[in-house]
């Protein structure tokens, strides 16, 4: 296969000012000439971004919460509410296993991640010969484009495959796309804040080397006399020996001729690096709308802004993806026929509060209270076995609380002795 010529072109650019280097130092190297450095000096991009702790954490915060929320296919019914669609071919595929190599919880979860980092995921959608779903297989954004084909002016994805270019309806390709500029493809929020993610990146090389190459080398020996190549050979030597290296920072050094070691300290604190890390670690949680605590940042957290920081995730943090999602499922997993015969796909957010028990239990007894649930509804929502008889069917309510109209029938008119009248309740 010919390669593009601005391909070519970039090889042996870098083949000329690389030299020897590994492959994956030669891959972060075309990244550099492809992508450019940040004014901090690295690459970034979403590889690189997710060898820096913030960053992967707050991917996994998001990926993980999606992938832990139930998610089931429902019918409206006549009547009002609705029910789950067990008998509908796309509830297994999204509730268990939307591909024979993958149960929901991964494939959500990989996409998930591909979403939050470059603001884009894509999986093939099979179908058969019925058209309802049978295989949903994820593709990595790298090998995805979405374009628009001037032929019929449709939007179609260019997936690259083992060397191979197919071209796909967007009937056949599940896309979830971030914030873009039209509403096609998303941004890719890595691409987009590189400044701020390679301020991070940069700190982090910096303190990882800064212990790596040890705190002692940071000096100046002083010699009254040119030194002979042999002693300077040896004393050289000998400070790479010992000087070089946590497991070397309490060796003493042996100094000869006269000799006097100065050290040149570099404390992290007069340069304020911690203060610059702990920034960057908050703007990169306000990238990804992460509150700190869930990445294990307590420096500002109590037991009361964190109950209310976890209910702001689930709604400005979480909810938009949610409804991503939903849409996307409906549009492309689920048929035009299948909308207009009221199925649809919901994430049941409830799921968020299982690890809260006591709130949990809370919110049930005031539905069963008011006669929103009944008593084997409950037992259901905990995987409990019914009860049979009324106890389990019956919806019960607040004794103190009646209907208007019951009130009034249970009255009467009483003619008072002053010539008034008042009510009085009917035995």
């Amino acid at each position: 296969m010919k390669l593009p010529k601005f391909v070519t072109n970039l090889a042996l650019k870098v083949a000329a000012s690389s030299g020897s280097y590994t492959p994956d130092e030669l891959y972060m190297r075309m990244e550099r000439y492809m992508f450019g450095s940040v004014h901090s000096g690295v690459a970034v991009t979403e590889s690189t971004a997710m060898r820096f702790i913030t960053v992967y954490s707050c991917v996994r915060v998001l990926a993980e919460t999606l992938a832990s929320l139930p998610l089931f296919v429902y019918r409206t019914m006549p009547n009002g509410g609705a029910n789950k669609a067990t008998d509908h071919p796309l509830y297994d595929l999204i509730n268990f296993q939307p591909n024979d190599e993958m149960n929901t919880s991964t494939w959500r979860e990989a996409q998930m991640g591909h979403l939050v980092l470059s603001g884009n995921c894509y999986s093939v959608i099979t179908l058969n010969g019925k058209g309802n779903v049978v295989d949903i297989y994820p593709v990595p954004w790298t090998a995805c484009q979405p374009f628009r084909d001037y032929a019929d002016m449709k939007i179609k994805y260019r997936i690259t495959d083992r060397g191979q270019t197919y071209i796909y309806p967007a009937e056949k390709v599940f896309h979830v796309p971030g914030l873009g500029f039209d509403g096609i493809m998303g941004y890719s929020p890595i691409r987009m804040t590189a400044e701020s993610i390679g301020l991070g990146i940069a700190a982090e090389e910096f303190a990882a080397r800064f212990y790596g190459q040890g705190m002692n080398v940071g000096g100046v020996v002083e010699v009254p006399n040119e030194m002979s190549d042999p002693a300077y050979q040896r004393f050289k030597e000998d400070l790479e020996e010992r000087g070089a290296g946590m497991h070397n920072s309490w060796k003493p050094l042996i100094l000869e001729g006269g000799a006097k070691f100065s050290r040149i300290p570099m404390p992290l604190t007069d340069a304020q690096f911690v203060e610059s890390r702990a920034m960057n670690r908050d703007d990169i949680c306000g990238l990804f709308r992460v509150p700190p605590h869930m990445i294990a940042n307590l420096d500002r957290a109590t037991n009361n802004n964190i109950e209310q920081q976890s209910l702001e995730f689930v709604m400005y943090s979480l909810l938009p993806y949610i409804t991503k999602w939903e849409n996307a499922i409906n549009a492309k997993l689920l048929s035009k026929k299948d909308r207009q015969q009221g199925y649809y796909a919901k994430f049941n957010v409830e799921g968020l509060l299982r690890g809260d028990y006591l709130s949990r239990q809370q919110g049930l007894a005031v539905q069963r209270q008011n006669g929103v649930i009944n008593a084997n509804e409950w037992r259901a929502m905990e995987e409990l076995n019914p009860i049979d008889g009324d106890a389990g069917t019956a919806y019960l309510v607040n004794g103190a609380m009646v209907a208007t109209s019951t009130a009034h029938a249970a009255t009467q008119p009483l003619r008072s002795g002053g010539g008034g009248e008042q009510s009085v309740k009917s035995p």
